[in-house]
């Protein structure tokens, strides 16, 4: 038994030791809800009631795989975001915070509470690191107190809310989900293929330059069949009356080539059998970020790219498009010139399976760096690297990006890691502060942490209509609460939350740091 009690209170075997209870107790479904992995950080609350500490560096690397790879993961998808529904999201993160501010100015005067307290609660209860520091260094080790007492429930009530949200708001988080999706189709359409036969005379003659096609119809022709000998064409390929062409596009640019060729036509265009159609992966590292006219398949190859398939979107191939790392491009051109093709792109998966611990380490570097010389602290200067690094994509033979496999191990190991420290330290002062200060101030911490979010939900349904996910997402970040975004990424199989969280994350934590500042002026 007591060889039993050792091993506890050895860091190693009691991590994994909650990790285990964790992953079992967060299957546990009652009525369709489970905790899932969020559990952990409440097993390790209590392991921590009991005096079991795991060392704070095991935390710090936990936090940092996990901020890197979600940002790793939601960075392309973050600045697109940030210019279709960035004001939206900043707003959120704003209101959220100034709300939270001023609940905790309100909080001051109804329970006479003072000035580095409240910092200290304000903090605690938006989770905020960078927030602490900032308020310990206006008002001193007080605020620290106020944090410790406010962070607990900071932590928990966050994961709480946003796993309830939607069942309080009954809303179907999969028909949410695919909203989202449909969304997302919506900028990125649909691609289809069809054949057409060539009956305007006016076409008769021309060639694919002249009449402007894919600038036209913003299709592309991946062959075209003439005196029933199919080949690749090129810009200068001419058409003929009789013709019959193979086109990939979405359904308003189909509609278009329609307008400009003739009907379609449900006759088959064979491949020829000096002709190939094959789906390529990008693996090699030296064409990653080049754009479609550097590469300039149809003058080196006679290969034309009819569409990219990126992250499960069909994308139009256009001469400025960049190629990405993972890729998948549809390439038709003859068997003979095919296989050169395939190994200027690589097309090797093993490849996509492979994980690089170079520019990870590398990238934590810079972001450890950044977040030690500015106000951004350890998470934000992480995050911001990271997504800055996978906007990039590649610096020299250095690619930014992993596979999703990768990331996603990274990311639990990274999180589970995260929560079990987080938790043990929660745990251990729990019981203690509220012996020592009583119940007001975890009162106080507790509307603090939950009041903006409430104020924050009912404006972002109520005003921007804002879809349940991106929600959820935004909530985490302007709470800047990991915890919280670790509890919402097993609800849906969409990354929306990541992005959001993403893009509300580094504001919020930039405007909670200005109103730390600003509480000086209540003293």
């Amino acid at each position: 038994m007591e060889e039993l009690v050792t091993l506890c209170h050895s860091g190693y075997f009691a991590l994994f030791a909650i990790i285990v209870i964790g992953y079992i107790i967060g299957r546990i479904k009652i009525k369709g809800v489970s905790l899932d992995i969020s559990a952990v950080i409440f097993v390790a609350l209590i392991f921590g009631h009991f005096g079991i500490k795991i060392d704070p560096i095991i935390q710090d690397i936990g936090l940092v795989l996990f901020i890197f790879t979600i940002g790793i993961q939601a960075g392309p998808g973050f600045f697109d975001s940030l210019k279709k529904n960035g004001i939206k999201l900043a707003s959120l993160a704003a209101i959220l915070i100034f709300v939270a501010g001023a609940i905790a100015i309100a909080c001051k005067y109804i329970f006479d509470l003072d000035i580095p307290i409240i910092a200290g609660l304000l903090t605690g209860a938006l989770t905020s690191t960078p927030g602490l520091a900032s308020a310990t260094e206006q008002f001193g080790s007080a605020s620290s107190i106020g944090y410790g007492i406010a962070y607990p429930f900071g932590v928990i009530g966050v994961i709480l809310f946003l796993r309830l949200l939607p069942q309080i708001m009954r809303v179907d988080l999969k028909s949410e989900e695919n909203k989202w999706e449909e969304n997302v189709k919506s900028e990125y359409p649909l691609m289809i293929a069809k054949n057409f036969e060539i009956n305007n005379q006016n076409i008769e003659g021309k060639t694919l330059t002249f009449i402007h096609f894919h600038s036209m119809t913003g299709a592309v022709i991946s062959r075209v069949m003439h005196n029933n000998v199919a080949i690749t064409p090129t810009s200068n390929t001419v058409l003929h009356k009789g013709d019959l062409v193979r086109v990939v596009g979405t359904e308003d640019s189909i509609k278009k080539v329609e307008m400009l060729l003739g009907e379609i036509s449900d006759k088959e265009l064979p491949l020829s059998n000096k002709f190939d159609v094959r789906g390529l992966l990008v693996t090699n590292k030296n064409v990653v970020n080049k754009t479609l006219a550097e590469l300039n398949l149809q003058a080196n190859y006679g290969a034309t790219i009819t569409r990219i398939r990126r992250s499960g979107i069909d994308i139009t191939p256009m001469s400025y498009s960049k190629v990405h790392f993972g890729d998948k491009l549809m390439v038709a051109c003859s068997k003979d010139n095919m296989e050169q093709v395939s190994k200027l792109f690589g097309n090797d998966d093993k490849r996509l399976s492979d994980t690089d611990i170079l520019p990870i380490a590398l990238g934590i570097i810079l972001g450890v760096l950044i977040g030690k010389f500015t106000f951004l602290g350890l998470t934000g200067g992480v995050l911001l690297v990271a997504l800055i690094l996978s906007r990039i994509g590649k610096t020299g033979p250095i690619l930014w990006t992993m596979s999703s496999s990768s990331n996603l191990l990274l990311r639990e190991i990274g999180l589970i890691f995260f929560l079990a420290v987080v938790g043990t330290n929660a745990g251990a002062t729990l019981v203690d502060t509220y012996m020592q200060y009583g119940y007001k101030l975890f009162i106080v911490g507790g509307i603090i942490t939950l009041l903006p979010m409430i104020l924050t939900t009912v404006f972002a349904r109520g005003v921007y209509k804002s879809n349940i996910l991106i929600l959820l997402g935004a909530l985490a970040g302007g709470m800047t609460s990991t915890p919280g975004l670790a509890a919402i990424s097993p609800m849906t199989k969409s990354n929306a939350p990541q992005i959001a969280y993403a893009t509300a994350y580094p504001i919020a934590m930039v405007l909670l740091v200005l109103v730390v500042k600003l509480l000086a002026l209540f003293i």
